[in-house]
């Protein structure tokens, strides 16, 4: 039994000088709706699929988890993020929720508490938290989306927390980057999504 343990302990030591030595791995969590789920195309050509392959080589290794559920309101990802988190252990996190919300005309006082509730869940394990910030149609009224907004700028502003601007910035309103029902990206609209979230998180693998 002291050989078999001696023999252990080291192989443990091996191992820990393989993965120090080579970076240890560094999970990415992606959280959102179906602006991050692949709604109406392939999964490999959406751009949390195409951050995983650009991350790929990574020194040290950031695997991607996406989380998204299509549909997926801030009461939903508020009530599942804990689990999540405790599934995957995740050091940064890509908030893509409240969308939904503002499509639905949700009370903002609630989306605004779910989406701190989420944020809170992150931080409490030690995650920085990229909010990635969306705006509402303006046919919504003044009032409505610009509280909307005030949301994402709020949230913004607390520690360990990075406002992505505009997350469809160079997508809506684009009818070749659209979906027929001009709500959901295109395909080709994918790397577009990317390269608007790339340089905030960028900055942070870098740091």
């Amino acid at each position: 039994m002291a050989v078999r343990g001696v023999f252990f302990f080291f192989l443990a030591v091996f191992l820990i000088t393989v993965a120090r030595a080579g970076g240890e791995s560094r999970t990415i969590l992606v959280f959102g709706d179906s602006l991050s789920a692949a709604y109406g195309f392939d999964v490999e050509k959406s751009w949390v699929s195409l951050l995983g392959k650009r991350l790929q080589g990574h020194n040290p290794p950031y695997p991607v988890i996406n989380a998204s559920i299509s549909g997926e309101t801030t009461r939903g990802g508020a009530a599942r993020i804990e689990s999540v988190i405790a599934d995957h252990h995740p050091e940064i996190v890509l908030l893509e929720l409240g969308g939904n919300d503002g499509l639905r005309g949700i009370d903002l006082e609630t989306t605004g508490k779910n989406l701190e509730k989420i944020v809170d869940a992150c931080l409490a394990v030690g995650a920085e938290v990229l909010l990635l910030a969306m705006e509402l149609p303006p046919n919504y009224g003044q009032s409505y989306t610009a509280e909307f907004r005030q949301i994402y700028q709020r949230l913004g502003e607390r520690d360990k927390v990075t406002l992505v601007p505009f997350f469809l910035t160079g997508v809506a309103g684009n009818a070749m980057l659209m979906q027929d029902d001009g709500i959901h990206p295109k395909a080709e609209a994918q790397p577009r999504l990317l390269e608007n979230v790339w340089p905030y998180l960028a900055a942070k693998l870098e740091g």
